[in-house]
């Protein structure tokens, strides 16, 4: 039975990624070829029970146990100090990145006018769509017909796009300017 949970969890895993969301009883059926909701029904009570999923208060399924690193504590980044490992929880990456999954998608960065911020190329970028951008929000920019990432900037009714690195000039719309969505987390890869 252990076996058949982790191959159903791994199922509402691909789901949740792929959808932002948990599937409904009908989707339920269709992923794993069930004739009727209730064998559906059946089975989230078993990752109910199993505290895979959960219910949100408005009886959502909600992703639990779903998959997740270890917390395993705090690290200093000045003076080292002496570390116990400790297991604190367990976190998972798209639920601590993405906070409305449904509007968000990621991007590949390349070009280097936000280095300084910290955002190198081939970094990855989560954007949130239908965010309306404040002074110094990281924006994805259409600017007369050109796509690009930048410190969104609005003073007395002008909007500018500065980048983050010294080499690269600040952008003025001339005729266009539209606002995809605002940066809310950066993903790096180091190997």
């Amino acid at each position: 039975m252990l076996e058949d949970l982790n191959s159903v969890k791994e199922n509402f895993l691909a789901f949740y990624r792929d959808q932002g969301r948990m599937p409904s009883y009908a989707e339920v059926c269709k992923i794993f070829g069930y004739k009727s909701k209730n064998a559906a029904y059946r089975l989230v009570q078993k990752l109910l029970d199993a505290d895979i999923l959960a219910k949100s208060d408005g009886g959502r399924l909600v992703p639990k146990n779903l998959g997740g690193l270890r917390l395993l504590g705090s690290i200093q980044a000045g003076f080292p100090t002496p570390a116990e490992e400790e297991v604190l929880d367990t976190v998972s990456l798209d639920e601590y990145l993405v906070t409305k999954p449904q509007a968000s998608f990621l991007l590949r960065v390349f070009g280097e006018s936000m280095i300084d911020e910290g955002i190198k190329p081939d970094d990855l970028v989560i954007i949130e769509r239908g965010r309306t951008p404040k002074n110094g929000d990281i924006v994805l920019a259409q600017i007369d017909n050109e796509w690009t990432l930048k410190f969104f900037e609005k003073h007395s009714g002008k909007v500018r796009l500065v980048p983050a690195n010294k080499k690269f000039p600040v952008l003025y719309p001339k005729t266009e300017l539209n606002i995809a969505g605002v940066v809310t987390s950066v993903v790096r890869k180091y190997l």
